[in-house]
């Protein structure tokens, strides 16, 4: 299982870049319901999906990295493959992420 929390925009920039695994980035905050609803099966889809980097930026924490990636509704799941987002989904919609891993994996 790969899930990681990220806490710097650098660290953000740098994993974009080298990473040529999809990368899954679950914006979320600690407050939000549909967030806290989502978080179990986005556990089961890092089991699933060994072959994907999921990642975790709470927008509270990191305010300046939600705003330079455009969230302004939690949760929001953005897919990068080779440094460039692929795909945005919004809200707490597991079938559809895991149909949009599956076809961009």
């Amino acid at each position: 299982m790969t899930l990681h929390f990220i806490f710097l925009q650098d660290e953000f920039e740098a994993l974009k870049k080298k990473e040529s695994r999809l990368l899954v980035v679950d914006f979320y905050a600690t407050w939000c319901g549909p967030c806290k609803m989502i978080a179990p099966k986005l556990q089961e889809m890092a089991k699933e999906f060994s072959d994907v980097m999921f990642l975790k930026v709470d927008v509270d924490e990191e305010e300046e990295l939600a705003q330079s990636c455009g969230i302004s509704a939690m949760p929001t799941f953005q897919l990068y493959k080779g440094g460039e987002k692929v795909r945005e989904i919004t809200g707490a919609n597991a079938e559809k992420l895991k149909e949009l891993i599956a076809e961009k994996k």
